[in-house]
């Protein structure tokens, strides 16, 4: 199975990453969003990202250019008619995911993969929503995309080898390390990520410490390189939220249960760096303020 194009539905964060690492990798890139504006924003990403490499020296500037050349942008979902690879970076909500993937299926060519990089919702139910379940798979990247190396695969209950065999491959080619796991709600990663942080909320809940000690403690006591309330905003409180959702009621555990904090700031629209406040303030570029 060879893949010399790929689509990626979301020009978000997380999609322009994508886009950006399979460009890079010599694969013909569509990428796709509901509005000009998200796409704009999205090549400028794309743009500042490629131009730190090059002023290290870890690209050319030919290499620069032809990987710019490679990426197309559309508010079509059907310019991803031909794609031999679609990967999904939408909004990590099942039934938004879901009806994506209906319409994907319905014009995708034949033998097209369809992957989703949902960070936690099970790759067998949303394969369920298509009729090449043994095409579908989940590709879960590490933000940001660019720079982290893990990519989980994740084999829904009908996916075939041959799909996983052709997803290995591309994510190597990414210069990815494509690690598989099984599917369960939240996969490895978040399964093991999103209750530390949410353990976090809950001790800034109940008084234990505020935000900045209790990122010092895991920084400087388990040497992470960002402490968990700040990872948290970095992700995004609703993303976090929506994660522990679904563990909770996919895994029947009240370990998983969201944090009231959690919950309350999503609905005052704190929700992290993206909105300008979460546990910290940021400015208009993300940085902290104080």
């Amino acid at each position: 199975m060879e893949i010399s194009k790929i689509g990626v539905v979301g020009a978000g964060q997380m999609g322009s990453g994508i886009a950006q690492v399979a460009a890079q990798a010599g694969y013909q890139v569509v990428l796709r969003d509901l509005e000009e504006g998200y796409l704009e924003r999205a090549l400028g990403s794309i743009r500042r990202s490629l131009g730190k490499l090059l002023e290290k020296g870890r690209i050319d500037p030919g290499a620069h250019e032809a990987t710019l050349g490679r990426i197309q942008t559309t508010l079509r979902l059907v310019d991803l008619r031909d794609c031999d690879l679609v990967v999904e970076a939408i909004v990590e909500h099942e039934p938004t995911k879901l009806e994506l993937f209906r319409e994907l299926d319905s014009l995708a060519k034949p033998g097209a993969i369809l992957a989703s990089n949902t960070s936690s919702i099970p790759i067998t139910r949303l394969a369920a929503a298509t009729r090449r379940p043994e095409r579908f798979i989940g590709m879960h990247f590490m933000n940001p995309v660019p720079l982290m190396e893990l990519v989980e695969v994740i084999r829904g209950y009908l996916t075939s080898d041959e799909t996983t065999r052709a997803v290995l491959e591309v994510a190597r080619r990414m210069g990815k390390t494509p690690v598989e796991v099984n599917d369960y709600p939240g996969f490895v990663s978040n399964r093991v990520l999103l209750p530390m942080i949410n353990e976090a909320i809950q001790c800034v809940m109940e008084g234990v410490a505020t935000p900045e000690a209790i990122d010092q403690v895991m920084r400087l006591g388990m040497n992470h390189p960002m402490g968990p309330l700040t990872l948290a905003d970095f992700i995004g409180l609703d993303t976090c939220l929506a994660i522990m959702e679904v563990l909770h009621r996919g895994l029947g555990d009240d370990k998983y249960r969201p944090s009231p904090l959690l919950r309350k700031m999503v609905e005052a629209g704190l929700l992290g760096r993206k909105s300008g406040r979460g546990f910290y303030r940021y400015d208009e570029k993300g940085n902290k303020i104080g």
